[in-house]
């Protein structure tokens, strides 16, 4: 057993092991452009931040007036997307050293995201990430989005530990939410750091206000090792 005990980690990608949301903006506001919405922004952007691509699909029918499936809108997300990803994706160092660290302890890990399964393939194995995780959960595994705790249960299912035993890291607040919805601690990393005060990161059990500028690798290892001894 590892030095953590019956821990399991589940990271979210997207802003939390990598830095997409760059990609992910430009892939929608190429895909809104198509349809006439010349405006879109990096303040609307953020407000998406934390959902799934397919809910943003809907909300951008709903606040553009779109006449588009939701279907057909994120298909062309995903396209313009994956073109992005595929030529550059930058994952946070400290992220990767971390899960290098509990990669070489055999702490069972796992990636549970929003994005789309073409996605989250696309960019684990253009990362090498894929190496370091044992499973893979994407919204379209499961009936619901977070904030909905379905794809943090179904990632400790996959890895066959007791959700009580997983902590989750998270940039964003719909996933803090989802977290403490499945019964799991979460470290909470504010990809959006104005967003630190949201009332869905009060739940979480460590708050790193200043988001990636203050997640360090092995102080993140050092807090589970000290979460492990008090279970």
């Amino acid at each position: 057993m590892s030095d953590l005990g019956a821990l399991a980690v589940i990271f979210d990608l997207d802003g939390t092991l990598v830095d997409s949301e760059p990609n992910y903006y430009e892939a929608s506001r190429r895909v809104l452009a198509e349809q006439g919405v010349t405006d879109y922004d990096w303040a609307e952007h953020q407000a998406y931040v934390g959902i799934s691509t397919w809910e943003t699909a809907l909300l951008w029918r709903e606040r553009h007036g779109l006449r588009a499936p939701a279907k057909d809108l994120l298909a062309a997300t995903d396209r313009h997307y994956l073109e992005l990803a595929r030529a550059h994706t930058r994952v946070y160092p400290e992220m990767r050293g971390f899960l290098e660290l509990l990669a070489a302890d055999g702490v069972p890990t796992a990636v549970a995201s929003g994005s789309t399964p073409e996605a989250m393939a696309a960019i684990l194995a253009g990362t090498g990430l894929d190496a370091l995780v044992r499973a893979v959960v994407s919204s379209a595994d499961v009936p619901r989005g977070k904030p909905a705790p379905d794809v943090f249960l179904e990632a400790a299912r996959r890895l066959g530990v007791d959700p009580g035993d997983c902590v989750v890291l998270e940039d964003a607040a719909p996933g803090a939410v989802a977290a403490h919805a499945a019964g799991m601690r979460c470290i909470a990393i504010p990809y959006v750091a104005a967003q630190a005060d949201a009332p869905g990161f009060a739940t979480a059990a460590l708050l790193l206000r200043g988001g990636q500028s203050e997640f360090r690798a092995r102080s993140a290892y050092a807090w589970l090792q000290k979460t492990a001894r008090r279970t």
